[in-house]
């Protein structure tokens, strides 16, 4: 979605709401699609005391596996999409402004941008989740496994002693 701010930019409290959906069904992430669903984004941009703030939400369900179990989950996410929209800059190292060309900015790209820095770096299917069996592979949240782990061979010979 673009929007158009030069009236923003140009009227000091004016601002303009909007509402919408994208799709980010095409991005994939480690293989796995996890925007099976449209992204609902809304928000709005406000010029006040001449700064233009942009404040919006990106609400999406994020489909994916557990990073402990593999087991399939689907998270509800939502996504704080805020920022200061400049005209122009004076300092181009300034991380902390947006600057918008052409009074135009395109708003797609700039809520992307976010999810994908505002992303979990870790995806559980619950807090405490047990994972999997090293050994092997049973589901720990299921129940216990009856494999019998290896001895680490440094503490064999106390093992035999335990064994008599």
């Amino acid at each position: 979605m673009i929007i158009e701010l030069e009236p923003i930019f140009n009227n000091i409290g004016a601002e303009k709401t909007f509402s919408y959906e994208m799709s980010l069904s095409d991005e994939e992430i480690y293989g796995e699609k996890p925007f099976q669903t449209p992204i609902v984004v809304e928000g709005s941009v406000k010029n006040s005391t001449g700064i233009v703030k942009l404040k919006a939400t990106a609400d999406f369900v994020f489909y994916g596996s557990c990073d402990r179990c593999a087991t399939d989950l689907q998270s509800k996410i939502t996504i704080p999409v805020e920022h200061i929209l400049v005209a122009t800059l004076n300092n181009s190292e300034d991380g902390s402004f947006i600057l918008v060309e052409n009074m135009r900015l395109d708003l797609d790209e700039l809520v992307t941008e976010d999810i994908f820095l505002e992303l979990p770096s870790k995806q559980l299917c619950k807090e405490d989740c047990k994972g999997l069996c090293t050994f092997c592979g049973q589901n720990l949240n299921e129940g216990q496994c009856s494999c019998k782990k290896p001895i680490d061979p440094r503490l064999e010979a106390l093992s035999r002693l335990l064994d008599e």
